[in-house]
């Protein structure tokens, strides 16, 4: 059956096609009992809005653009991606979902891409905390409003939601502390420098014992190819092994760093935690499944997915970017840490 229409509205309640437009749009001009009637009748026949005919109207196109790094081989912006479609299901927008893959260029394309479709508002992760400075700060002024969100690059004018990765660092390097491992092989991306706040976090729990920071012991490899990691990682393990300082901990930076460790070291029959204890930022849901079960700083992916959307719409419906400039803020959720197996001596 056809989808009803503002005008068979009208026609069946005997009102003009203007009141049932502005009771649809809870206009104040119309009495609340006059749109609970307009609206409880579109709803018992299913009527659904010419969304193409209002954005034509409204000069939006009730499309939200999403730029992640690769959500197929990362549990954490899988859950991300969750809070965004709630998020979007409450507001009733669209949303269009890009992969930069971990490359600056791509990331570049992704955002031309984008602006090309007149998406309402950007939600990005970027490559790296400079990646396409000026040109994300260009779009959040002359196009539409960006928000970033687990990745906050400084540079960026803009609302950004992530977490309190320095705290949960810290914990996660104390805990390998408590536990008498000291010798901490701490693997990142090797798009993150020093002022990461979670290399930071970490090199601040070595320094609150006064423990050495050992330039051997931080791996930076690419998160762009997988198989490149895995080589880095076991090279850089057997590298320390043969000269005689091989580690008694892993602390990966990432959900896919933190989880392929694992697998590293069953490949290299490396007894987890008894010769190396592994624990890092992880999102897994099965986590306490895998064997040993994973040690993990675990992140409210999903409350930053939500929350980003919703700050983002809070900008997209500002009148001003004058006005938009003052919702700016940065937000950053609290870490949890779980302490299983991989960490149990």
């Amino acid at each position: 059956m056809a989808n009803i229409t503002i005008k068979d509205i009208a026609k069946a309640l005997n009102f003009s096609v203007s009141t049932i437009s502005k009771a649809l749009n809870n206009s104040y001009e119309i009495s609340a009992e006059t749109r609970k009637i307009i609206i409880d009748y579109a709803n018992q026949h299913n009527y659904r809005p010419n969304r193409l005919a209002k954005s034509l109207k409204i000069g939006h196109t009730n499309s939200i653009g999403v730029i992640v790094n690769s959500f197929f081989s990362s549990t954490f912006l899988a859950q991300v991606l969750d809070g965004i479609h709630k998020a979007s299901n409450e507001v009733g927008c669209d949303i269009i979902i890009m992969q930069s893959y971990e490359n600056v260029a791509n990331e570049k394309a992704c955002l031309d891409s984008l602006i090309s479709k007149g998406v309402d508002g950007i939600l990005l992760s970027p490559v790296s905390e400079t990646s396409n400075s000026d040109y994300i700060n260009l779009i959040n002024e002359k196009h539409c409003p960006v928000v970033l969100f687990d990745r906050l690059n400084p540079e960026i004018k803009t609302t950004k939601i992530g977490v309190n990765e320095y705290k949960g660092a810290l914990e996660a390097t104390q805990h390998l502390i408590d536990i008498n491992r000291k010798r901490i092989l701490f693997i990142t991306g090797d798009k993150f420098g020093d002022n990461n706040q979670r290399i930071q976090g970490f090199k601040k729990a070595l320094k609150n014992l006064d423990i050495p920071i050992n330039t051997r012991y931080m791996v930076f490899c690419s998160l762009e190819n997988t198989d490149e990691m895995d080589a880095k990682i076991s090279n850089s393990i057997l590298g320390l092994i043969e000269q005689n300082i091989a580690p008694n901990a892993i602390f990966g930076a990432t959900d896919v760093i933190t989880t392929r460790s694992l697998g590293i070291l069953a490949k290299l029959k490396i007894k987890v935690p008894e010769e190396i204890a592994v624990i890092g930022f992880a999102n897994t849901d099965i986590a306490f499944s895998l064997n040993p079960s994973l040690s993990a700083i675990r992140q409210p992916a999903k409350d930053m997915g939500y929350l980003a959307l919703k700050k983002l719409i809070e900008l997209i419906e500002c009148e001003s970017n004058t006005k938009r400039t003052s919702l700016y803020e940065t937000i950053l959720l609290e870490t949890s840490i779980n302490i299983r197996k991989s960490t149990t001596l």
